[in-house]
């Protein structure tokens, strides 16, 4: 989180700097275009800090969920979860039915990823009404793991040496058994809990193992831009199921 936040501070730091120096505006304290350049410069320096900030290898001892099984070291993550008021049963279904079209930003930040360019249908270019798990596991996901009404995990490749060719049909265990320089693996789940009497607590995870140094560090920079975006999402993305859920009839 840390270098999350040191690239955006750069990021804005940076752009105050910029602007300044095309025109010194007095409200950002730059009176004159050399200040203005050694706040750019600062920025600058700032955000290259937060892309190369080293990443903490975290690893699990014990697999409590499939998602452990699958992703048991990684270096980048993220965690989210909100409580619904719906029995296990509606809310694995609305996990599985949410579409596109109910998360709130979703469409519009993967445009914003893939530069506005058409591109293939995807997780990045979903079709509105169809449900998004099952577009994923259509196109560029893999299904890792399936417990119904516990936990879905899915699976994808984010990053591979030049020239390497996936197999036509790779399995959960080919996922498994990557551990070749230059890839990054990224895997999601997401989990059902019960807390009470008709209501559950949804939690989504996602991890993304480099499978060596040059492949966390271009990850890396990659990550730490896209992650307020991809936060949002996963939120929203949470909050579509829980509506979806607990508006289901009883």
């Amino acid at each position: 989180m840390l270098a999350v936040v040191l690239v955006y501070v750069g990021i804005l730091i940076a752009l105050a700097g910029f602007i300044s120096l095309v025109k010194p505006v007095r409200i950002f304290g730059m009176r004159t275009r050399r200040r203005a350049g050694l706040v750019l410069a600062m920025g600058l320096l700032v955000l290259f800090a937060g892309t190369v900030f080293p990443a903490r290898l975290t690893r699990v001892t014990a697999a409590q969920t499939h998602l452990d099984e699958f992703v048991p070291l990684y270096q980048f993550h993220e965690v989210h979860s909100v409580p619904v008021a719906a029995s296990r049963e509606r809310v694995y279904q609305a996990i599985k039915s949410v579409t596109a079209k109910e998360i709130l930003f979703f469409r519009t930040l993967t445009w914003m990823r893939r530069l506005g360019r058409p591109g293939p249908e995807g997780i990045l270019n979903t079709p509105e009404q169809q449900p998004l798990l099952e577009v994923a596991t259509r196109t560029s996901f893999l299904l890792l793991a399936e417990e119904p009404n516990r936990e879905i995990v899915v699976g994808t490749l984010v990053l591979a040496p030049p020239g390497w060719q996936p197999r036509s049909q790779p399995t959960p265990e080919d996922f498994k058994a990557v551990q070749a320089p230059g890839f990054a693996l990224a895997a999601m789940n997401f989990r059902v809990e019960e807390i009470g009497p008709n209501a559950c607590q949804v939690t989504t995870e996602t991890r993304v193992f480099a499978t060596d140094a040059s492949a966390g560090r271009t990850f890396a920079r990659y990550w730490r831009v896209i992650y307020p975006g991809s936060a949002l999402i996963r939120r929203m993305w949470l909050r579509a199921i829980q509506q979806r859920a607990e508006a289901a009839p009883r």
